[in-house]
């Protein structure tokens, strides 16, 4: 059962369209799932709402630490709800899968991610689950700094959007903690609808050779 959903991203409306803050974009699709408004929340270092679904409750949360400092807001908040690293869902960018994907797992390492190293520090473990929402990669390792602080081009932005709409559908079996459902949901995109085939043209037989 997920009890936490953490979306990751940096504060300030200079990156609020930046590759980095997509998991920020999944935090407010959910949001406005639930109709609740994050609100700042100074003992948990971000942007935090309370939502009660079935009778549980469940914490948004846009940690306004800036990336690199992350798990300072996960942390706090997890500890004084008493949420385990199990209950958590941390949502973000993920430069090795391509726009229009979006992957559900739990545990493995940061991949040099620098909000996931930080979160991985503050909850002195890696389980906790991670939804992955693939922005592509720039080609060149030098150049990743700033492909992910940048905008993503308006097609990207939409493929992106896309996985982001898709695997919001199944934050109910995430909240129910129905992993395996789940994951089979955003596992499975739909494929893309053939093309219309051209009309014929007017004039009856067309004349071969």
């Amino acid at each position: 059962m997920i009890k936490l959903f953490v979306g990751l991203g940096n504060p300030g409306p200079e990156y609020e369209d930046t590759r980095h803050n997509a998991g920020f974009w999944w935090i407010d699709g959910l949001a406005r799932e639930l109709k609740v408004t994050l609100q700042p929340e100074r003992s948990y270092f971000g942007l935090a709402a309370r939502a009660s679904v079935d009778g549980q409750n469940v914490w948004l949360l846009k940690p306004q630490t800036y990336m690199n400092l992350s798990g300072k807001s996960v942390g706090a908040l997890a500890r004084f709800f008493k949420i385990l690293p199990e209950e958590v869902l941390v949502v973000h960018d993920e430069l090795d899968m391509l726009p229009g994907q979006a992957k559900l797992k739990r545990g493995g390492g940061h991949a040099g991610h620098n909000g996931l190293r930080d979160i991985h520090a503050q909850l002195g473990t890696p389980d906790y689950w991670r939804l992955r929402i693939g922005i592509g990669h720039p080609g060149d390792r030098a150049e990743v700094a700033n492909w992910v602080l940048k905008k993503p081009a308006p097609d990207q932005r939409t493929l992106i959007e896309d996985s982001i709409a898709h695997s919001l559908k199944a934050w109910r079996l995430l909240q129910a903690g129905d992993m395996d459902k789940a994951t089979l949901q955003i596992h499975t995109t739909k494929p893309p609808r053939p093309k219309p085939a051209k009309p014929m043209a007017e004039g009856g037989n067309v004349k071969i050779g």
